[in-house]
């Protein structure tokens, strides 16, 4: 299957413009207009969001640091593996553990997003 001449002198020209006509990248970082909220933006923010926001960053702290009897704790998770260990199942013993060893590292996640969630609330939702 031969292409014409024209065709594919068409093509190219298309292609030129297309590749003249696109913007060069740029190194210069932009910078964002502030976001501003409407008083009633606001009240909802602080009045329903935030509050189960912290609620759930509470649960699941909770979850995470429970006891053995508690599903999805640190505590149970290796309690699984090592169940799983006295059963001769080494391979998952180890993905129990593994999996209880990140789990036992997001608890420093959860203080700095209750770090700020506390600095957002006393910044904004505080009656001033």
């Amino acid at each position: 299957m031969r292409i014409p001449a024209r065709a594919a002198l068409a093509a190219c020209g298309a292609a030129a413009l297309l590749a003249a006509g696109a913007p060069v990248a740029s190194a210069d970082t932009t910078t964002y207009a502030p976001i501003t909220l409407s008083p009633e933006e606001s009240q909802h923010l602080c009045a329903d969001v935030l509050p189960r926001l912290i609620d759930r960053k509470t649960k699941l702290a909770d979850k995470i640091n429970g006891g053995a009897d508690v599903q999805g704790s640190v505590a149970w998770l290796r309690a699984k593996a090592q169940d799983q260990r006295g059963k001769g199942h080494a391979k998952i013993a180890d993905r129990l553990g593994a999996r209880a060893d990140r789990r036992a590292g997001r608890v420093d996640d959860l203080k700095s997003v209750d770090q700020r969630l506390t600095d957002f609330k006393n910044a904004h939702c505080v009656a001033k």
